[in-house]
């Protein structure tokens, strides 16, 4: 399948240069952030009545992995209301052009912390607290609110979205799968770019901003850290930029070298394992364990989370690629291989989910009449009884996902391992292994 542009469609051309269409999902989106905030600080303690544990974990989950992740990659970032306060105060403005000189400090994030190794730490807190976080409400209120007052307080200190670019828990593993999706950002030709004067739709000009996300689109090669803000279309005085539609995992043909993405393929497959065990699994001191914050059974529990992600799954990755006979060295070896392991951890997560989300999706149903858990009936389902749904399509859809990741990764490990010219095949048995485990517990 080649690229096609899809801005080549008057329609959709407009509506991305438009910036009012994008403003009214803003609006909406930041409105159902604070109501959530607000709801898991005052609504229910009970989350399966409380918005903020339906809606966050629940529905905008199932949205996220089932559907947005996969099919827009970054797409979430385009409308995720996060950093809009933070960004307003940081240009001064709505709409309309910043001033020329900043409001605010507008200083360069320390080069240290240019890369995704504090998206990783932050996914971590998060999913070593997941079990509170999951289930008590005011919990996912707390870390709602931390999360908004962090981008405001980081958009006033540093340029741009910082706190979208090199610390939001989300952001990071969106950025990792956002590589399999069929969409992309990309520049039409590249010699237009070069000859370009001032650089708008990196620097900014009368008609708009800057890349927010810190990207020169002329140097764009895979989706990973392009935030589909849709600025640069709407800067570019060339119409240079087009939204492709592209074969799945077109950014996979090229091997990452940075071991700070090599790692949070392993944080995110491993945690996906740790989920389905702790949550689906028959395992009771494992359950309590992760339940019980705070405690001594929870700190070994914590020690065994990060020792799986950090030591056992990069530690048998790495003995299955050593080579002593490879001049490449295993750094850049175990950085370009573990690549494979990115369409494996999503259809691990979509396997998950979909276990997970059509056990309580129930619960949405009977939230929408009463979000606070106060006794509202505003549609007349708040007495909706709970109820697992679609049971019978749950395990095929789930070994489906499994074995196409389990291929679909075969496949990324061929095309990485001829990059760095080694064996695919210890890859494509860790996969096959890993897989295997994950059926185990699944089903």
């Amino acid at each position: 399948m080649n690229r096609i542009e899809l801005t080549r469609i008057p329609f959709i051309k407009n509506a991305l240069k438009n910036r009012y269409p994008q403003l009214a999902v803003f609006i909406v989106m930041l409105i159902g952030y604070i109501f959530a905030i607000l709801a898991g600080l005052i609504g229910t303690p009970v989350g399966s009545h409380n918005f903020s544990i339906v809606f966050v974990w629940i529905a905008w989950w199932a949205i996220l992995i089932l559907v947005a992740v996969p099919f827009f990659g970054r797409g979430w970032c385009a409308v995720c209301p996060i950093p809009l306060p933070g960004e307003w105060l940081q240009r001064g403005a709505v709409l309309s052009p910043p001033d020329k000189k900043p409001k605010w400090l507008n200083l360069r994030v320390p080069k240290m912390f240019r890369n995704i190794w504090l998206q990783n730490i932050s996914f971590l807190l998060l999913a070593l607290f997941s079990s509170v976080l999951l289930t008590t409400p005011n919990i996912t209120g707390i870390v709602l609110a931390a999360m908004l007052f962090s981008a405001i307080g980081l958009s006033t200190v540093f340029e741009r979205r910082a706190f979208c670019r090199y610390l939001c828990p989300v952001g990071g593993f969106i950025g990792l799968y956002s590589q399999t999706a069929p969409i992309e950002l990309r520049i039409k030709d590249k010699q237009v770019c070069v000859t370009c004067e001032g650089k708008p739709c990196y620097n900014g000009s009368s008609v708009g901003y800057g890349c927010p996300w810190d990207v020169f689109p002329g140097g764009l090669t895979k989706n990973t850290y392009c935030g589909l803000c849709m600025e640069c279309i709407r800067t570019c005085p060339h119409d240079n930029i087009a939204v492709n539609l592209r074969p799945f995992s077109a950014d996979l043909t090229k091997p990452s070298t940075r071991m700070d993405e090599a790692f949070k393929a392993f944080i995110m497959l491993g945690s996906a394992i740790i989920y389905a065990g702790v949550l689906l699994g028959p395992w009771g001191a494992f359950k309590d364990a992760a339940y019980n914050v705070g405690s001594s059974s929870w700190f070994i529990y914590a020690i065994v989370f990060l020792a799986i992600i950090f030591v056992v799954l990069p530690g048998l990755f790495t003995l299955g690629i050593v080579d002593t006979k490879n001049a490449l060295p295993l750094k850049q070896r175990f950085a370009s291989l573990s690549t494979a392991l990115i369409p494996l951890g999503l259809m691990f997560w979509v396997a998950f989910s979909l276990s997970f989300v059509l056990t309580n999706a129930s619960y949405i149903i009977a939230a929408l009449s009463d979000p606070l858990g106060l006794g509202w009936n505003l549609f007349g389902t708040a007495n909706a009884t709970w109820q697992p749904m679609l049971t019978s399509m749950l395990a095929p859809a789930q070994a489906l996902a499994l074995v196409g990741g389990l291929i679909w990764s075969a496949r990324t490990a061929q095309k990485a391992a001829g990059e760095v010219k080694v064996s695919s095949i210890p890859v494509i048995v860790y996969c096959f292994f890993a897989t295997c485990f994950m059926l185990w517990l699944l089903l």
